[in-house]
């Protein structure tokens, strides 16, 4: 039995495609993906709105999930595998950021993660990089990620690119699942099933 974290926003939190700005919505155990990664021991550590690497002017600055990170590796270990997929809320409009500098927000988290103290402290561990899915503008919050579709999609090829310059694993969950049309960025618990198969696939060839 491997101990898994999982860290990321809210697609790994389990929120729900929204359909009411105003109201608070997660998938119960069994139905978000990282809680269907039966026989390992899961540290769920998905927090809604989380970037990559920028302090939120709208949600606060711990949406940076630079501190996040070293906080979440910090507080819990010995682990064996670092599940990482962010980059969705840092295609939002507000943060005006390129593909390039997504991917540079993910490999400052590689930095973090690979980084020989942290490594140490954990007795080593693997990291899978999962790519999110592109988005779509659709839905109640479209005008967050205005532009955000064209920003997303060419972020998979990129993240594959930077996985193996670290020397570790990588998915394309674009190729395994899509958003959901409702609000065009969250997953539905169909794909969250889907999802939580290919990972577990892949942590078998890392542990």
């Amino acid at each position: 039995m491997a101990v898994i974290l999982c860290f990321g926003d809210s697609n790994t939190h389990g929120t729900p495609p929204i359909t009411d700005l105003g109201r608070y919505a997660r998938f119960g155990r069994g139905q978000r993906w990282p809680s269907l990664l039966t026989g390992h021991e899961v540290i769920e550590e998905g927090l809604p709105g989380r970037t990559a690497m920028y302090d939120d002017p709208v949600m606060g600055a711990h949406m940076n999930g630079q501190a996040g990170l070293k906080i979440a590796l910090e507080s819990h270990g010995p682990i064996d595998v670092l599940l990482l997929m962010l980059g969705t809320n840092d295609v939002k409009a507000r943060f005006t950021s390129t593909p390039e500098q997504v991917v540079g927000g993910i490999a400052s988290l590689l930095d973090i993660a690979q980084h020989r103290l942290m490594q140490e402290r954990h007795g080593g561990f693997q990291t899978l990089l999962i790519c999110p899915p592109p988005v779509v503008e659709v839905g109640p919050i479209r005008h967050e990620f205005w532009g955000g579709t064209a920003r997303s999609a060419a972020l998979a090829p990129m993240y594959q690119a930077l996985a193996a310059a670290r020397g570790i694993g990588f998915l394309d969950a674009g190729a395994v699942i899509a958003v959901s049309p409702i609000d065009g960025v969250h997953f539905g618990i169909e794909e969250h099933a889907k999802l939580a198969v290919a990972i577990k696939e892949k942590i078998e060839t890392l542990i």
